[in-house]
């Protein structure tokens, strides 16, 4: 992140903390994941943030691998879901059943019942499978046989999928994009890291040596600390007005929702943390724009056909909004 204005550390040592514990995390899946500096910072920044992830790509570059490695990073209960054609939403969300014992219906939790829940493969799995995660994601809570059960904090859904022209697999609805904080692509790594890559994990899987380096509830100390971080008037307009300008573009048939402009200001926040900064910077909000609003946004047609993705055309309206003026608020 851009440090062209600093200042002092916030009173006390809560930013000292979360540099501390995210340079621990930090170095905890670079173990794992060769040369993917900003893919695993942007998995940081949400993990802070309290979103939710999604890594979108092809068949075997580390998608699932980070995943699983951000969460054997923290201390807290894990649950891998493998989505598949035939898997059932109660096998997400969980189910009543008749106990012989006591005569009465018994909650049997799902798959969701934990603080980090990895979803791999999440669109080959039927659009019905795949909105059971719907109300947990957004709601930190799960509906079954009207009665509700609320989920422990820290949660987070990490997800993998891939491209959708890919043979087996069903779009993820608008409404399920949306509640991504960020979507990120791993990519194909350099000839370097992927030489590293091969020196490290012949003979070995560094993700079964990998050691938790925090837990749960300071992840959430930590995440208070995120939530004090000052964002001013000019930067709030600022993330609005880049917003609405996806809701106008002719390259867009679909503009990011109210969600996506919420979502863009806690990252912003959790960035500006992670930068030791106590207040946000439009170059935040830029810097996050692509990875929080490019999966919430359609091309237009023309768009398509003329080859610009949803990147292209985020990243071109970055750079034709114009930055909030300075002032004091």
């Amino acid at each position: 992140m851009s440090t062209t204005a600093t200042s002092p550390l916030a009173a006390g040592g809560d930013f000292d903390e979360l540099s501390e514990v995210a340079g621990r995390v930090r170095r905890a899946i670079e173990q794992v994941i060769e040369g993917k500096p900003d893919v695993v910072e942007v998995a940081i920044t949400v993990l802070l943030a309290e979103g939710h992830l999604l890594i979108e790509d092809v068949p075997g570059v580390g998608k699932t691998m980070l995943a699983k490695a951000l969460a054997k990073s923290i201390d807290c209960s894990v649950r891998r879901i493998q989505f598949t054609p035939d898997l059932l939403p109660s096998d997400i969300t969980g189910v009543s059943v008749f106990n012989q014992e006591i005569r009465d219906f018994e909650f049997k939790p799902g798959a969701v019942f934990a603080n980090i829940v990895v979803g791999d493969e999440i669109n080959r799995a039927s659009p019905k499978t795949q909105a059971a995660l719907l109300e947990s994601m957004e709601e930190r809570q799960v509906t079954v046989d009207t009665t509700t059960y609320l989920l422990e904090a820290p949660f987070m859904v990490v997800a993998t999928q891939n491209p959708i022209e890919m043979e087996g697999t069903y779009p993820l609805p608008e409404a399920q994009r949306d509640r991504f904080m960020a979507r990120v692509s791993m990519g194909y790594p350099e000839p370097a890291a992927e030489l590293r890559m091969l020196d490290g994990h012949a003979a070995d899987n560094p993700l079964a040596n990998l050691q938790a380096v925090t837990d749960g509830q300071q992840i959430l100390r930590l995440v208070k600390t995120v939530q004090s971080v000052h964002v001013s008037e000019s930067v709030k307009e600022y993330a609005i007005a880049l917003v609405g300008a996806t809701r106008r573009s002719q390259e867009l048939r679909l503009g990011a929702s109210p969600r996506a402009t919420l979502h863009l200001v806690r990252a912003a926040r959790a960035a500006a943390a992670l930068d030791a900064r106590e207040f946000v910077l439009p170059d935040d909000i830029q810097e996050l724009a692509v990875p929080v609003l490019s999966h919430r946004v359609l091309p237009a047609a023309e768009a398509h056909l003329g080859g610009r993705g949803s990147a292209d055309i985020i990243a071109g309206l970055v750079s034709s909004v114009p930055l909030p003026r300075t002032r004091r608020d």
